[in-house]
């Protein structure tokens, strides 16, 4: 049954629709031409919606209703509305994606789509409001973004609502994302594991319990969120070490994505990350770095050089006695980004290598290595380790 209470002439323009019958006897709506709702039009889908038509430049509300059935969008072509509400009490499912340029409000159930494909999703374009989401009504898949605001998603898993906030940009961005409550050392829905074993040096701990997909090509940061059943507490008893996390598809392991505004507690809170380019990481999620304490032996440091007066540099006890000495500091890749003889323990994170996009840059967070010649008497002597920046 379709409900269209407005008349028909605002509601329908080159209309080609039919009635058709599914496999399991119950009839569904299917567009093959061009339909377009005005400003006043209402229409309300009491049985499935098939697009292979011009169904997108609409204005008024549609609304997906169902007190028993699951309520199915599909077809080949995405279509598009202007306010939508959904109350489908089994959930309606999208086999092809369903987008919204307004307003959405979840009345009951659930937005389906299928994991395996990340290009079918609940899209939100210009995103300006929904409501009524909650632990039982969320997007159980992928949901997108199209605009320049925030947008916290409504994405969830396992009946739960996990949101996942990308900040306002500073022009309109496509992003899309889903939250998975499963252990990416397994994941169900991905042709490779992400082992929490495989990571940067000065990480300690990653999820075993949850992560989320993140899809854009634009830099940006990232806000996740933890409940009780995130376990915090056996990731680090301590938020001040929490960080974002994320698996690198150039490296294939976890890489730190930095951890700044960390609020909450051990059984509810949230993260943000510094910024990153969403497509280089596979899927990302909530780890730890080691403490000062922790980082164990003298070759290894951890530097803030954010000029606050604590930690601003690579310091090296009893460095003085060698004024012949020759540090050199690498990137991952094996390319030298800071070199210096005479070494005074004054090095901030300020880059002269030559693989140095501008001289004079403060290096980005993440781990490099170091070689120190000492000279002097001990000609032959080195000290070789890591550092992580860290702002």
């Amino acid at each position: 049954m379709i409900h269209i209470p407005k008349v028909m002439a605002r509601v329908f323009t080159c209309l080609t629709v039919i009635l058709v019958s599914t496999a399991n006897a119950q009839s569904a709506f299917k567009n093959f031409g061009s339909i377009q709702m005005h400003s006043n039009a209402s229409i309300g889908f009491h049985t499935d919606l098939v697009n292979d038509g011009d169904f997108e430049n609409n204005e008024g509300l549609v609304g997906f209703y169902s007190d028993s059935d699951v309520r199915t969008v599909s077809g080949t072509n995405r279509p598009v509305f202007n306010n939508v509400e959904i109350d489908a009490i089994n959930d309606l499912n999208l086999e092809t994606s369903l987008g919204i340029t307004n307003e959405l409000e979840f009345i009951n159930g659930r937005v389906n789509t299928p994991r395996t494909n990340t290009t079918i999703s609940l899209d939100f374009i210009n995103h300006n409001l929904y409501a009524g989401e909650d632990d039982d009504r969320y997007t159980d898949g992928y949901a997108s973004v199209l605009g320049n605001n925030e947008f916290v998603f409504p994405i969830g898993d396992d009946d739960r609502l996990r949101p996942m906030i990308t900040p306002a940009q500073s022009t309109e961005t496509l992003f899309n994302g889903a939250y998975f409550f499963e252990n990416p050392n397994s994941p169900t829905t991905f042709s490779n594991n992400f082992n929490t074993d495989d990571k940067e040096v000065v990480l300690k701990n990653i999820s075993n319990n949850e992560y989320w997909d993140l899809d854009g090509a634009a830099e940006t940061t990232v806000t996740l969120t933890w409940d009780t059943y995130s376990n915090i507490e056996n990731i680090s008893p301590l938020l001040q070490f929490l960080r974002v996390v994320g698996w690198s598809k150039a490296e294939n392991k976890w890489i730190n994505l930095g951890g700044v505004d960390i609020q909450g507690d051990l059984t509810e809170g949230r993260i943000t990350s510094l910024n990153f380019i969403p497509d280089n990481y596979e899927v990302i999620t909530i780890g730890s770095i080691f403490s000062d304490i922790e980082l164990g032996g003298s070759d290894n440091y951890l530097i803030s050089p954010n000029d606050d007066g604590a930690n601003d540099a690579l310091v090296f006890d009893g460095l003085e006695l060698y004024e012949q000495n020759e540090l050199i500091v690498f990137n991952r890749w094996g390319n030298i980004v800071f070199k210096k003889k005479n070494y005074e323990n004054n090095w901030s994170a300020l880059s002269n290598g030559r693989a140095t996009i501008k001289e004079g840059d403060k290096l980005p967070t993440g781990t490099y290595f170091y070689t120190l010649k000492f000279g002097n008497q001990d000609l032959d002597r080195s000290k070789k380790g890591w550092v992580y920046i860290s702002y």
